[in-house]
């Protein structure tokens, strides 16, 4: 596919040096469960400035020295791609604050480690804990889809 439609998203792990990760409850019209804060790039958008945004307005937080560990893509069922650049932190200011897209908290990496059963979050944490850029893809067409890191 050399062009055709794509949806760029963003999420970032905020971490602390407690080993505690910054975590929210998303809820949605298609979606609910624990995940990282992030959201879509609007239109003309860096993607460093998107996640700013967005963990700005879904936690409160004011974050910088952004780390681009990896990506998490998928084929639709209609043909498209989804596609989320995964960073992480732990440079941040302010006092959290849950927003209408889930209440937002501090949990221990290892305690989340064990509630990862949100869509592929397991899969994720393995590319956030990594120290090497990786990827996180699957083709959801195929019924028996694979997950597959790189």
């Amino acid at each position: 596919m050399r062009s055709g439609i794509v949806a760029l998203t963003n999420m970032c792990m905020i971490y602390d040096d407690k080993g505690n990760v910054l975590i929210e409850e998303k809820v949605g019209r298609n979606y609910k469960g624990l995940i990282f804060p992030g959201g879509h790039l609007e239109r003309g958008e860096p993607i460093v400035d998107s996640v700013i945004r967005e963990i700005k307005e879904e936690t409160g937080l004011t974050i910088s020295d952004l780390q681009i560990c990896g990506v998490k893509d998928w084929i639709q069922k209609d043909g498209s791609r989804y596609i989320v650049f995964l960073y992480k932190t732990n440079s941040f200011s302010g006092e959290i604050k849950s927003s209408s897209e889930g209440e937002v908290f501090w949990i221990p990496l290892d305690e989340l480690k064990k509630k990862a059963d949100f869509w592929h979050l397991d899969k994720m944490l393995e590319v956030f804990c990594k120290d090497e850029f990786s990827e996180v893809f699957f083709d959801a067409t195929d019924e028996d889809y694979d997950v597959i890191i790189k």
